[in-house]
């Protein structure tokens, strides 16, 4: 495995636990509203070595417990089970965030994970959108969560033109008995396509009203704005 970049210490991105995350290389999707654009389309070195990771992880067992693994997308890299296997070894609490579209991937990830979350970025009928015309996986890798014993979450950030009300009720479909369901402010500053940096956040109240929307759909509903 290698790995863009580093964030030592982080009190959001687990649930209830400090830990630090790992940035995978490399994205199947080009969503406009990336944040993390660079290490999705064109990935460049330095890159941290596995080695190098869990020296790094080893050495701050005293603050953090548990590993988070995000990207660009982690699920593209085959040789990710086995890293996980090692974290897992190493007693190391583990969380993977995907876009969903690789399920024999995640599913041989699994066996090692403590919690899952599944970004839902828009209606089916707008993935096309983000570069990607087949859902066959994603749809696939959304009832494996559904069915599976690990703890997992999914989630949506609000971007204006990707996620309205109707879109929402579509969201709600593919979700349909959820334990968890999160929705994300979007953040315009930095966004890949420079339209959308411009593009002015939805305001709280509306927010609330989609959680509202997606009660009827989801067991929990959480507000991450």
């Amino acid at each position: 495995m290698k790995f863009s970049g580093i964030q030592k210490t982080s009190l959001i991105d687990f649930p209830d636990r400090i830990a630090t995350v790992l940035f995978t290389p490399g994205c199947n999707l080009r969503c406009p509203f990336c944040h993390n654009w660079r290490i999705v389309v064109e990935p460049k070195p330095p890159f941290l070595r596995e080695g190098t990771v869990l020296k790094i992880l080893e050495n701050r067992r005293k603050f953090v417990d548990a590993v988070v693994i995000t990207g660009g997308e982690p699920t593209m890299h085959k040789e990710i089970p086995k890293f996980l296997k090692k974290l897992k070894e190493k007693g190391f609490t583990v969380k993977l965030d995907t876009n969903g579209f690789y399920p024999q991937v995640l599913e041989a990830c699994l066996p090692y994970l403590d919690y899952v979350a599944l970004d839902l970025k828009t209606s089916l009928e707008k993935y096309a959108l983000l570069g990607s015309k087949d859902i066959a996986g994603l749809l696939k890798t959304i009832e494996i969560l559904k069915t599976d014993k690990v703890e997992y979450e999914f989630r949506t950030t609000v971007v204006p033109g990707f996620v309205d009300a109707e879109d929402i009720i579509r969201i709600g479909e593919l979700a349909k008995g959820a334990k968890t369901f999160a929705f994300q402010q979007f953040i315009p500053e930095n966004a890949l396509n420079k339209a959308f940096r411009k593009q002015r956040p939805y305001p709280p109240e509306t927010i609330e009203e989609f959680a509202k929307t997606m009660e009827r759909y989801a067991e929990k509903v959480i507000l991450r704005i």
